[in-house]
């Protein structure tokens, strides 16, 4: 018998985005509401049927909400769902660890989800009806949804997610707090599987976080070197406890710059004997970084794409693509759910070390990288953001 909890009614507080009230192009960062309880309804919404109500633990913040903060990112995607949806205000946020409190009447039976279950859950909300979905590639469903983004997300005590999504967590295995962050570490799973990193060079640009997840993947899968560049030079630091070999810091140049920079480079061919990287892995997204992943990779290398911004890119010598014979891979969200299992795997393995890393570097045991949700404000938020990784605790 499915048996739900007794959860509240009325008005709960949320991190929010409206677009009438704030405007895309006159005003940054997250704003607290008040909004609606989230409610199962199956009468007048059959969807909920197979939905579930969380009480959330803990939130992540990931490089998407800080673009969406500095409104860099999916400016598009948001208007759009917010226009089809005849509304202004979208609830934020698409990382988390929470408690199942409430669900609908098919949950259990099609799923095996249940009321008091410690779940995470992946982002993207997919179709399962078109082309992409039925023959597996549920990352790439042309009409997928993703919280905090086109749907509803995650940044209130509770939230309503389809049951599909989630995945049950033992935190007798995982810590609540390396739990909540799955899903982007899921990220780097997935990009560190799109080749063979055994006895591999590679550069990795970027050292944010899902940078830094990718760092303690290529060592944990054999790579044989490892060349974190950035330009924080913490951030380095960072890596090179994670297990960078080396780590470049490169100076910060205008955004509008398109072209690679000629000191990496000749660094990056210095401590590959003239070769480059077997794999350049780009997780910055700036324009200037894909042209420096397109140059420091090997001729016949890879050439792994995840950093994402808006707008448009200018490659420089876009025949070095096609001479140097690069491998270009186009890396989105998780392989629903098997990048999610892998990652499952490597966190559950203590003698690897990946979580300890995770909890003891990145979030450095919570000190200063965990914030309590009711004592948000904007100034805070902002302060906190100088961490690389940071929680809410809900």
């Amino acid at each position: 018998m499915r048996i739900n909890k007794q959860i509240k009614t009325g008005n709960i507080s949320a991190l929010t985005f409206d677009s009438k009230a704030d405007g895309w192009d006159s005003s940054s960062g997250f704003f607290m509401r008040k909004v609606p309880m989230p409610r199962i309804d199956e009468e007048n919404d059959p969807k909920d049927a197979v939905s579930v109500i969380i009480k959330v633990m803990y939130a992540g913040i990931c490089g998407t909400d800080r673009g969406i903060w500095a409104r860099q990112v999916f400016r598009e995607l948001m208007h759009d769902s917010l226009n089809k949806e005849g509304g202004t205000l979208r609830i934020l946020g698409h990382e988390f660890v929470g408690e199942v409190v409430k669900a609908g009447s098919h949950v259990e039976n099609l799923y095996g989800i249940k009321v008091s279950q410690k779940v995470s859950g992946d982002s993207h909300i997919t179709c399962g009806r078109c082309f992409q979905c039925k023959i597996g590639e549920e990352e790439v469903c042309k009409d997928q949804t993703i919280l905090g983004v086109s749907t509803n997300g995650i940044f209130a005590k509770y939230a309503k997610i389809p049951a599909k999504n989630l995945w049950e967590v033992d935190f007798s295995r995982i810590r609540p707090e390396v739990a909540a962050i799955l899903d982007p570490f899921g990220n780097a799973v997935h990009a560190c599987s799109k080749v063979d990193l055994r006895g591999k060079r590679v550069g990795i640009l970027g050292c944010g976080p899902i940078g830094m997840f990718t760092i303690l993947l290529c060592r944990t899968f054999g790579a044989s070197k490892i060349i974190a560049v950035d330009r924080n030079s913490e951030n380095l630091d960072i890596a090179r406890e994670l297990g960078a070999d080396r780590a470049i810091l490169i100076s910060r140049k205008d955004a509008s710059t398109y072209l690679p920079d000629k000191k990496l480079e000749n660094a990056v061919r210095k401590l590959t004997y003239g070769k480059g990287v077997d794999v350049a892995f780009e997780m910055a997204g700036g324009n200037e970084s894909v042209s420096n992943a397109l140059s420091i990779a090997r001729n016949g290398g890879d050439v792994i794409l995840f950093g994402l911004k808006d707008g448009d890119f200018t490659i420089p010598k876009f025949s070095q693509i096609i001479v140097k014979r690069l491998n270009l891979h186009g890396v989105i969200g998780r392989q629903i759910f098997q990048t999610w299992q892998t990652s499952q795997r490597i966190l559950h393995d203590k003698k690897n070390g990946v979580q300890d890393k995770i909890w003891s570097v990145i979030l450095k045991r919570g000190r200063g990288t965990v914030m309590d949700f009711d004592k948000y404000t904007p100034e805070l938020f902002k302060d906190k953001m100088k961490y690389p990784k940071i929680l809410l605790k809900m």
